[in-house]
């Protein structure tokens, strides 16, 4: 059961990631994108367009890395050592990036809460199933 849960949970965390992928290298220089991430203006957002597109493939490959694991573990069952370990490393990524986040300041623990809570949770589970 725990297993199945680190899995749903790990799910959640790469469909979160793959979702701020598309806000920060597709969408971002949409007016609804660059304010959810408090860009103050069209011209903030095209100058900071290249970072963001980057940032956003950092969370796409932690996404990729989660899902490969859940497929490894899933198709050869709990006890796969590369699916189980692939899957922690990458949860465990996605939370040090909101850690990471919220050393940038008191404005960043809503964000960083929202990025890492669903990691958090699945890298617990995945280190006890």
């Amino acid at each position: 059961m725990i297993g199945i849960l680190a899995l749903v949970f790990a799910g959640l965390a790469a469909l979160l990631h793959v979702y701020i992928f598309v806000l920060e290298s597709v969408r971002w220089t949409q007016p609804k994108t660059w304010k959810v991430f408090g860009i103050a203006d069209q011209q903030t957002a095209d100058a900071t367009r290249p970072m963001a597109y980057n940032q956003g493939f950092y969370n796409l490959f932690l996404a990729v890395g989660a899902i490969v694991g859940i497929v490894f573990w899933v198709v050869n069952g709990i006890g796969d050592v590369a699916g189980r370990t692939l899957l922690i490393f990458s949860l465990g990524s996605m939370l040090a990036a909101a850690l990471v986040l919220i050393t940038s300041g008191a404005k960043y623990l809503r964000p960083a809460s929202i990025q890492g809570t669903l990691p958090l949770i699945g890298l617990i589970l995945a280190i006890f199933a």
